[in-house]
């Protein structure tokens, strides 16, 4: 039976390298607990206000975690000539469209921009610290479709131009500063 010699500079080595890879193993952090929406909670919502020109509102906002916070809303708006624009500080959404298409214009310059009072609904419930204004001067346009999605960060304004039909859309906003309500669910 053959016998090896492992020298100091081997164990050195080894020790060397168990201590990279275990630093290189990222911490497991807690299981959380996962948060339904129905689809009977969305069409409820949708239906409450269905004869709303504009409706937005949100169903969840969870954290996750402790870390961040997530909202879950559903919007639907009536088919009209342009909506006014609006740009969010702290939130990124992240629109799934589900019913009908418009033209939603992003970036570019706010017209006549004015910060969303601090005690109002866009700011507490939905958006966090906000501008609204008019349409937006410039930016990039694209026709939204039922099942298209569009991811919108911070500081980007925007603003559906055209109406083809009236829109139904569920919106996801991440919320990393935790500037939305968590626990906050609609009744």
């Amino acid at each position: 039976m053959r016998k090896t010699f492992v020298g100091p500079l081997m164990m050195a080595f080894a020790l060397s390298m168990a201590v990279q890879t275990s630093a290189q193993t990222p911490a497991q952090t807690p299981p959380g607990v996962a948060t339904d929406v129905t689809n009977a909670e969305i069409q409820g919502a949708i239906q409450k206000t269905i004869a709303a020109a504009v409706s937005d509102q949100q169903l969840r906002v969870v954290s996750i975690n402790g870390e961040y916070n997530v909202g879950v809303g559903v919007l639907h708006r009536k088919k009209a000539e342009g909506a006014s624009g609006i740009e969010h500080s702290e939130i990124t959404e992240i629109y799934h469209m589900m019913q009908g298409s418009a033209t939603l214009v992003t970036g570019g310059t706010l017209e006549n921009p004015k910060a969303a009072a601090p005690d109002s609904s866009i700011v507490k419930v939905l958006n966090g610290p906000s501008t609204t204004g008019g349409k937006i001067v410039g930016g990039q346009s694209r026709k939204l479709s039922v099942g298209d999605v569009v991811v919108i960060p911070p500081n980007t304004p925007h603003w559906f131009s055209e109406f083809d039909s009236d829109i139904v859309y569920l919106v996801v906003r991440v919320d990393p500063r935790k500037v939305l309500p968590a626990g906050y669910v609609l009744k």
